[in-house]
């Protein structure tokens, strides 16, 4: 359910630490309970330990240059938007430690960690390892302590890594409208939230905003970082029992690198290595509905977000506003006048003991800071579109043949406007029967053991681009074709 980034891989001897350190402490958890019990987010007997877990695995292939390993049929820059039956195996497992307060007290505290493992190259994680080129690699996206409900006032209070985050459409695997997830501090009142988090990186790769910067203040350069501040604040308007508004603003501020030896020339943009300070603002509004008249669990979510500077939001399925998009402008060196408009819909709804549909639409429109609408020059000699124009629309049909054979039907269009590129445009359907183990009648209910059948069709500037992962292997294709069997589940509390 969850869009990840490439981390660089660490060695392997300290893979191997870590990997021995977590099974040590899993193991120790584990053994401090009676033997045959049984622990997850949902029924764990132990009160001071839960582990949650999502994961998918499975096998895929493509009949294009014989049987070779199936690539996603998504246009390019897109992730998982577009459906997401053809990602790749991705593991999380999630010990949450509970430490009980003095007695009489109702605080909740919690630790909590994730530890999340997955291949970066085709390869299945089955048949990779550390030392595998472009193997497995290990990441720790949440680490953080929370007090909740503290001395039963409705108050929490967080500090650490943590996936800060709402719902997402989950059939494109998109986190949207506020995806602040990050290392920082929060606290919490009832319906009103203010957190901030603090974003680094030495990342030179990037073509975001460099946190690096020279550091000649000691008479010999050096590389050293500067962060970007994110101050949040959300608050939830509830109007009845089945609707509610949610409002959000941001702040962001990045300072300057360097300010008194700033080597940076004006108009030098593609050398430029000590940016100036820059900032950027978010503006959005979430409107939820509970669908009473259906089944439970039926709602429907509409979302726009307009975020301005280095605040306007990410790509490739990613929507986190502190992934800015675009180049800056060549003069200032800031993106002063960039901007993203971000408006989703997602709705479940849940008609019947044999019929259920998750559909969604997803538009998103960014521009970055430099006055170019095609491409644009960054920092060290790269180049980037300047704007883009994204658009999709897709549904995913649950239909209940028994309690335990399920049979999903997915249908999507999407449509994405680089610069002043023609649209590129995917239409593509899938089929996959569905075997449920818990013979639960619920478009939720997991594991899924799936057959999965996908049906691609591009248009002319998709295909003579080879405008997605599949046609990048396959070659300029009008049709493109997955087959696999694949596994998802999740445990949560």
């Amino acid at each position: 359910m969850i869009n990840h980034e490439t981390n660089p891989i660490m060695p392997v001897n300290q893979h191997s630490k870590i990997v021995l350190c977590f099974h040590l402490m899993v193991c120790i958890l584990f053994f401090t309970e009676k033997a045959g019990a049984q622990i997850n987010y949902e029924y764990a007997k132990n009160k001071s330990f839960y582990l949650g877990s999502y994961g998918r695995v499975g096998v895929g292939w493509s009949f294009d240059n014989g049987d070779a390993v199936g690539r996603s049929l998504n246009l390019l820059n897109m992730g998982s938007i577009g459906g997401r039956l053809e990602e790749q195996d991705y593991l999380e497992l999630v010990p949450n430690l509970v430490f009980k307060p003095k007695e009489g007290d109702s605080t909740e505290i919690h630790v909590q960690m994730r530890l999340s493992v997955y291949s970066t190259s085709l390869t299945s994680i089955g048949n990779s390892s550390t030392s595998s080129i472009g193997g497995l690699t290990f990441a720790l996206p949440e680490l953080y302590a929370e007090a909740r409900n503290i001395r039963g006032k409705g108050l929490n209070i967080w500090i650490g890594s943590r996936l800060y985050r709402g719902a997402d459409a989950h059939v494109a695997d998109h986190f949207y409208f506020n995806d602040h997830s990050g290392q920082g501090v929060g606290v919490e009142y009832k319906k009103s939230r203010l957190a901030a988090i603090f974003v680094a990186s030495t990342d030179t790769t990037s073509t975001l905003p460099p946190y690096f910067y020279l550091n000649i203040k000691t008479g010999t350069p050096s590389a050293a970082l500067r962060q970007r501040t994110v101050f949040i604040g959300e608050h939830d308007f509830v109007i009845n029992e089945n609707n509610a508004i949610t409002a959000m603003g941001e702040v962001h501020y990045m300072g300057n690198g360097d300010e008194e030896n700033n080597i940076t020339e004006a108009g030098d943009v593609e050398h430029a290595v000590n940016f100036p300070s820059d900032k950027g603002f978010v503006l959005g509004a979430r409107y939820h509905r509970r669908l009473d008249k259906l089944k439970a669990g039926s709602f429907n979510d509409f979302t726009i977000r307009y975020g301005t500077g280095i605040a306007n939001g990410g790509d490739g399925g990613l929507s986190k506003t502190w992934l800015t998009f675009g180049a800056p402008d060549s003069t200032s060196l800031s993106f002063k006048g960039a901007y993203s408009l971000a408006v989703v819909n997602n709705t479940v709804l849940n008609i019947s003991d044999s019929y259920s549909v998750n559909a969604y639409a997803i538009l998103t429109s960014s521009k970055g800071g430099a006055a170019s609408n095609h491409r644009a020059p960054t920092y060290f000699d790269r180049e980037v579109f300047n704007r883009k124009l994204d658009f999709t629309i897709g549904a995913r049909n649950e239909f209940f043949i028994s309690d335990f054979f399920h049979i999903l039907g997915e249908l999507h269009y999407s449509q994405r406007k680089d610069g002043e590129n023609p649209n590129a445009r995917m239409t593509k359907l899938s089929v996959a029967p569905v075997w449920v183990p818990t013979g639960k009648r619920d478009i939720w209910a997991r594991p899924h053991l799936r057959f999965i059948m996908s049906l691609a069709h591009y248009n002319d500037f998709a295909k003579e681009n080879l405008y997605s992962p599949y046609l990048q292997f396959a070659g300029e294709q009008r049709w493109g074709y997955y087959f696999g069997f694949k596994a998802e589940w999740w445990l949560w509390n």
